[in-house]
């Protein structure tokens, strides 16, 4: 059985309040994924997960300070 890794994780929040999460492969499916969805969603409460980062960076990442 083939394993399928993903390298995206999107985690966001519906303006009737549904929850979406789903994984994408790459960037290009990713930003295709968002731009479907763009009219649903809430854009400010949209987490996306890169697993292939690396550790390190992810303690310097860029975050909007509310």
């Amino acid at each position: 059985m083939k394993k399928t890794t993903y390298r995206y994780v999107v985690n966001a929040l519906g303006k009737g309040g549904e929850i979406y999460l789903t994984h994408c492969h790459d960037k290009y499916t990713l930003k295709k994924w968002l731009k479907d969805h763009e009219d649903d969603l809430i854009l400010d409460e949209i987490k996306i997960t890169d697993k292939k980062r690396h550790p390190f960076l992810k303690l310097f990442s860029f975050e909007k300070i509310k």
